[in-house]
């Protein structure tokens, strides 16, 4: 409004006599005509030369009535103002809406890009979950024989050894030697239980139990392994209330966390073990301050017979992550080389 107003001024201030600035004038108003339409698009255009030809038109009726060759030539100039002015507004409406079709075109290629993505991350998880029962169903029959094939040699052993250590005395060196033949059937047989409890969990029957009295518990059991390995253990209980699943499984799941933990500290250190609700989940956070997990180590670290220590069958954090899942849950690993590790175990609390 302002440009036109001024051309406008330009105008009806200029003589007549001065005719080569009056055809400098009127084209200036294409200016205003063109940008209208281009910042407002079809009723920019439209309004703006519609406005441009009323106040230029007394210009032409009053002070070029004695040229009427010049007046003529005006009148088509008006009538030019308004065709610019409409095209203008119209290719810039036309633009204007072909860019947002091309907006929205985007849009739903790019959701669809997502959902693809999805859908393709969906059916390697699958995939993978198939690739895993498979395994499972292949150590569940391997598993059932050598419950049969190794435990019953194995309690003939430990049988044997126990009468072999009762004819020895205490200070004889073959009594010893009974000791850790009891003691190795022993582990042995611990390892036969970890196959078979993964091969073949236990199903999750319905129930109710009280977390931080769950998380005391487990915690007096390593207390005295915790002393001796010189690890500092700490307890922060958050305010939970009893929360569904099965006590059993969960306290062998916290208890290979924090085996898993202690063993991370040999030469002593802090374990802090942390309860809390947070929307209407129960979490249940051991944080060590050992060695911490190597990120190739952390991508594979709940694979069953993974394990980055010489001794152990790779089982405990593929058997906790087993019985996490089984109870709707999930579990969340925080490490860095020489940061320790945090595991957070997320439970439905309701």
């Amino acid at each position: 409004m302002v440009l036109l107003a001024t051309i406008s001024g330009l105008h009806y201030l200029t003589t007549t006599q001065h005719d080569e600035a009056h055809d400098i004038y009127r084209r200036l108003y294409y200016i205003p005509i063109v940008l209208g339409g281009m910042w407002f698009a079809l009723r920019g255009g439209v309004s703006t030369a519609l406005v441009a030809s009323v106040i230029y038109m007394p210009h032409v009726l009053y002070q070029w009535n004695h040229s009427p060759e010049i007046q003529l030539e005006q009148y088509l100039e008006i009538v030019l103002y308004n065709v610019i002015g409409f095209l203008t507004g119209f290719l810039t409406k036309r633009e204007r809406d072909q860019q947002l079709r091309y907006k929205k075109t985007a849009e739903h290629l790019d959701e669809s890009y997502r959902t693809l993505r999805k859908q393709a991350d969906q059916i390697i998880e699958i995939e993978e979950q198939l690739r895993r029962a498979d395994r499972l169903s292949a150590l569940g029959e391997l598993s059932a024989g050598m419950a049969h094939e190794i435990r019953n040699p194995l309690g003939a052993i430990r049988g044997t050894a126990e009468i072999l250590r009762e004819d020895v005395a205490k200070d004889d060196p073959k009594y010893e030697f009974a000791e850790i033949l009891i003691r190795e059937v022993e582990r042995l047989n611990g390892v036969l239980e970890d196959f078979l409890r993964f091969a073949r969990p236990a199903p999750i029957e319905p129930g109710f139990f009280q977390l931080n009295l769950l998380v005391r518990e487990v915690l007096d059991l390593v207390r005295q392994q915790a002393s001796n390995s010189h690890v500092e253990l700490n307890f922060k209980a958050g305010e939970i209330d009893e929360i569904p699943g099965q006590a059993e499984q969960i306290r062998q799941a916290l208890l290979n966390l924090i085996l898993n933990a202690l063993q991370a500290m040999p030469d002593g250190g802090r374990l802090t073990v942390a309860t809390r609700l947070v929307d209407n989940q129960a979490r249940i956070v051991v944080a060590d301050s050992g060695q911490g997990i190597a990120e190739e180590d952390r991508q594979r670290i709940f694979n069953p017979f993974v394990t980055t220590r010489s001794e152990g069958t790779g089982l405990g954090l593929a058997i906790t992550q087993r019985i996490v899942q089984g109870h709707s849950g999930h579990i969340e690993l925080v490490s860095r080389p020489g940061a320790g590790a945090t595991f957070t175990v997320c439970l439905p609390a309701g």
